[in-house]
């Protein structure tokens, strides 16, 4: 993607990764810490500004304790490695994060698909189950549809079954709730004893993080073999992330500029009978199916200097092919103006676009 280009591709969801004080945190953390850890996290790589950002999660989050993990894909790849093994019974929603699923393939255990956002089909498999840990395991927002999970309702299903929720919830956090705390803003960690987060999203900058009881991250933190064996997290990036999680708290107003861009592109989208999902979060997918078309119309939009994430097989089911649209707070109402002509004129077929 062309520096200049407009980005409806990535995930900085509340333009923070442009943020000067989130910069200016990083080099200030640079400065005091150093540009490494130099050692994992047990040995002598916690620093105090790890510390202080697992602490201010779980205050965030109203959990015990937070474990923070150098990227989303090592959190989940720790998390279900350290709690299962080949007798764990793992229920995952179809279309949950391919790092959830290879979790499940590094700790022996095999994970049973329910039907995506189905929790009577989710209950029925659980009912047949004699495993002495059922762990259910459900991204927050879907990465390539952008709907959300019914929280509520699996951690009740999980509950009636002696199940142990895990909620992935890397695209919601910093942007749904009033606080930003996501899809499960206002859940008790009795609903939901672990919570993902990512702070590469939203927040702007890199890494994860797991929260939930004292116990229960105490074990990963000791038997998560992706949070044992390698260097912590770069100082830096954790005081950015600090940063960032301030102006998270504080702003809310970030937020609901979002909305506001969600609002506006779905409206004017639906007006052009363009093929939207019911997707109200920034991830915006429009499905054309055909692979070929797919690509026509994201080369079309990047000739326009607009960037879109063109999805195809095995990301996505054959046939469901989609350009993966993503708003930003930081996104001018000119901006999205410019990718609806875009798409516009990509209805076309054969149009090309003129250069804005």
């Amino acid at each position: 993607m062309p520096d200049a280009a407009l980005d409806f591709a990535g995930n900085d969801y509340l333009g923070l990764a442009l943020e000067p004080r989130v910069r200016e945190a990083a080099a200030d953390g640079a400065r005091r810490f150093g540009a490494g850890a130099t050692a994992s996290h047990l040995v002598s790589g916690h620093l105090s500004v790890h510390e202080t950002l697992e602490q201010k999660l779980a205050e965030w989050l109203g959990r015990e304790r937070a474990l923070v993990f150098s990227t989303g894909y090592m959190a989940n790849l720790g998390v279900i490695q350290a709690l299962a093994d080949r007798s764990t019974a793992l229920f995952q929603d179809r279309l949950n994060h391919a790092s959830l699923l290879d979790g499940a393939a590094l700790a022996g255990a095999r994970s049973r698909r329910f039907h995506h956002r189905d929790t009577a089909d989710l209950e029925r498999l659980l009912a047949r189950s004699e495993a002495a840990l059922k762990l259910v395991i459900s991204d927050g927002v879907f990465s390539m549809d952008g709907d959300v999970a019914d929280v509520t309702e699996l951690a009740a299903v999980a509950r009636r079954h002696e199940g142990l929720l895990m909620i992935d919830d890397a695209h919601g956090i910093g942007v749904l709730g009033d606080t930003g705390g996501g899809c499960t803003e206002g859940t008790s960690p009795t609903e939901v004893p672990l919570l993902v987060g990512t702070f590469g999203k939203a927040l702007g900058t890199g890494g994860a993080f797991v929260a939930g009881d004292a116990s229960l991250i105490d074990h990963i933190a000791q038997f998560a073999r992706s949070y044992v064996y390698t260097t912590a997290q770069p100082p830096a990036v954790t005081a950015a992330t600090l940063e960032a999680l301030k102006i998270v708290r504080d702003e809310p107003e970030r937020r609901a500029r979002l909305a506001d861009n969600i609002a506006l592109f779905r409206r004017e989208a639906a007006s052009l009978d363009l093929p939207l999902s019911d997707a109200t979060t920034p991830i915006q997918p429009l499905t054309l199916g055909d692979e070929a078309r797919t690509l026509r119309w994201a080369a079309r939009l990047d000739a326009c200097g607009v960037a879109v994430g063109a999805i195809r097989p095995p990301t996505v089911p054959d046939g469901q092919a989609r350009l993966r649209i993503t708003l930003s707070a930081r996104h001018a109402r000119a901006d999205i103006e410019r990718l609806l002509e875009g798409l516009a004129r990509c209805r076309q077929e054969d149009t090309p676009c003129a250069t804005a």
